[in-house]
């Protein structure tokens, strides 16, 4: 069995500023340390009083193109980065105070957060963190779109992503397989970018939403590659997708231990998976003694 581990928080609040892709608002996120089993709770302090938000699937509602949550008819949206970031860094308890519903979209990835989360430090804590182990193959979807989760080959989590969009345009298709460690997400996920087409970013700016947003804060492609950018690594998508599916599959709020294969889907499929997994797995919540 993989090795339970300390549940980590961070050692001092830290801070990060940006804009909303959608509502075009300043927002400011504050990352504030909490106590153990407290998992990861938004906090909308915009609102008198303040609304809490845990960043479970349960909460989770569908909305277009992104992760949100909501609680009692307040909502946070756009949190996959952010629950991407904490994750990925193995941050287990950590309160998101913010300044309006949805996260600051920054450059696309998580990579911000990273680094203000780094700066902050990460500290252990005396509690074991729950593992949902997985012990047999579970799928959803359909052909065109489908998620699977096998028992671990190697411990702990692991994504294989195949991202498909043809071979018309300039994103094409890409497969990603790794690893998630704390190393490996900074290195190989957190600065990867929000894509998508330009038809699409055309569209959506007649809807009036992304107002503020230019090429150069995200990767948006016309058939050529990326407009008025350059790509970090030559497979940037699928590497986004795999960072969003990161940040989806923590609202079990618990580590999974776990294989999970993902061709071409999306956030509520990765929510769905999670649902199930929660529903039918084994959590581990203390070490088994030896014998």
């Amino acid at each position: 069995m993989h090795s339970l581990r300390n549940q980590r928080t961070i050692k001092t609040p830290a801070s990060v500023e940006g804009v909303g892709y959608w509502s075009g608002r300043d927002i400011r996120v504050e990352f504030h340390p909490a106590d153990i089993n407290t998992g990861v709770v938004f906090v909308r302090t915009d609102l008198e009083p303040a609304v809490r938000l845990p960043a479970l699937v349960g909460h989770r509602i569908e909305i277009p193109r992104r992760t949100a949550l909501n609680v009692a008819g307040v909502q946070v949206e756009m949190v996959e980065h952010v629950m991407a970031a904490l994750s990925g860094l193995q941050i287990d308890n950590c309160e998101v105070r913010v300044t309006a519903a949805e996260m600051p979209g920054m450059d696309g990835s998580s990579a911000d957060f990273v680094a203000a989360l780094d700066a902050a430090g990460i500290v252990e804590q005396p509690a074991w963190r729950p593992q949902l182990v997985v012990r047999e193959t579970t799928r959803i979807g359909d052909d065109d779109s489908w998620i699977e989760v096998r028992p671990a080959t190697h411990g702990g989590l692991s994504v294989r992503y195949r991202l498909d969009y043809g071979n018309d345009n300039a994103i094409g298709r890409q497969t990603f397989d790794m690893k998630i460690t704390p190393d490996s997400f900074r290195r190989e996920l957190a600065p990867s970018r929000t894509f998508m087409l330009k038809a699409e970013a055309d569209w959506l700016l007649k809807q009036g939403l992304g107002t503020r947003v230019s090429p150069k804060e995200l990767l948006i492609f016309d058939d050529q590659g990326p407009i008025d950018n350059q790509l970090r690594y030559s497979d940037e998508c699928v590497r986004h997708k795999v960072l969003d599916l990161v940040g989806d599959l923590a609202l079990a709020g618990c580590d999974i231990v776990g294989h999970v294969i993902a061709h071409r889907t999306g956030h509520r499929l990765n929510a769905e998976i999670v649902k199930i997994l929660l529903a039918e797995g084994e959590i581990v919540e203390q070490r088994r003694r030896s014998a």
